[in-house]
């Protein structure tokens, strides 16, 4: 079960295993849009205020930004401390 405000693990592999090709344009838009809200919320919430399971999900969802879009893997809350200069 996924924290309060996020999306649901079961909504996400469910989303995941349907083909793109299969779904309406609102549904691509509605889902990069959930998608989208769900990352900034796991970048904006610290890990140790998460459940387990949340915090093993956006792990996970982490890794695999970092290495589909070369990115690194720090938070979005790392990156604007970063930005910021505030960072470690």
């Amino acid at each position: 079960m996924s924290d309060a405000g996020r999306k649901d693990f079961s909504t996400k592999a469910k989303e995941s295993m349907t083909p793109d090709s299969t779904k309406s344009t609102q549904e691509k838009i509605k889902e990069g849009f959930t998608d989208t809200t769900d990352r900034v919320s796991r970048g904006v919430q610290p890990d140790d205020t998460k459940s387990d399971g949340q915090k093993i999900f956006d792990k996970g969802q982490r890794s695999h930004d970092a290495h589909a879009h070369g990115g690194s893997a720090d938070t979005m809350m790392d990156k604007t401390k970063n930005a910021l200069g505030m960072g470690k």
